[in-house]
């Protein structure tokens, strides 16, 4: 079974990353709100939801808004949620959705990149854009992996409460492969598997290209400022889905 069906459904997964600075995240969506400027009828999508608290919080700004996600525990979470300009569904990124339909679909917080082969990658560039109207736009936020690999970690230890995890990364086959190690609280050893692929930004536009979309836009960071290969936490990109 792929590594992220496993892990991201798993409570686990909540209690390793239970201190992720959610603030940071939820303001960095008003910044690109105010970046954007979509208009108030706008139709979103978020690829990739999670449990939908960032879709949640651009319907609060009135728009039409979908979210979608391979985790079927995560979907029914986000159900909760769901009102007149709300929805959630289970979806593979991978798969067409919704064909010409969204003004704007958004990739959130290195949501992206999973697969093993460059293929499904492609499938999920070419599934992204299929789902935006002509000239609609689509926000990827992603590591930067050039400042991740210069920096990379190799082991680490995280307590969250009872829980010991070990924490090991590497570089292997274009992907940065982290091993999460512990014992859960009925004695069982577990061990859970990230790997994300290590696009670079030129990456990205060669993917997209082939999906006919092109860059717009590009960030470093949370407050939108530019781009620096070497030393941007984030890479942020704006592509724009072509006339024909």
């Amino acid at each position: 079974m792929d590594w992220y069906k496993n892990w991201f459904g798993s409570p686990f997964y909540k209690i390793l990353y239970q201190n992720r600075d959610d603030y940071e995240a939820q303001e960095f969506v008003e910044t690109l709100l105010a970046y954007l400027q979509p208009p108030p009828d706008s139709a979103m999508l978020d690829i990739a939801c999670g449990e939908g608290r960032f879709a949640k919080q651009l319907a609060e700004h009135g728009f039409d808004v979908t979210g979608i996600d391979i985790s079927h525990e995560s979907i029914e979470t986000a159900k909760a949620y769901e009102t007149d300009n709300l929805q959630f569904f289970v979806q593979d990124m991978r798969l067409p959705f919704y064909i010409n339909y969204f003004d704007y679909a958004f990739n959130f917080f290195t949501s992206f990149g999973y697969f093993a082969h460059d293929r499904d990658h492609i499938l999920a560039a070419k599934s992204f854009a299929a789902s935006l109207k002509k000239n609609g736009l689509l926000v990827i936020d992603y590591f930067n992996c050039e400042q991740v690999m210069a920096n990379l970690v190799p082991e680490e230890t995280v307590q969250r409460g009872s829980y010991i995890f070990k924490i090991t990364r590497k570089s292997e086959r274009n992907h940065i492969v982290k091993e999460i190690s512990f014992i859960d609280a009925d004695k069982k050893p577990r061990k859970y598997t990230e790997s994300v692929a290590a696009f670079s930004l030129a990456d990205f536009i060669k993917m997209f290209k082939q999906a006919d979309m092109s860059l717009v836009g590009t960030f470093g960071d949370y407050q939108l400022n530019s781009y620096h290969p070497l030393d941007s936490p984030r890479l942020i990109m704006i592509f724009k889905k072509k006339n024909a």
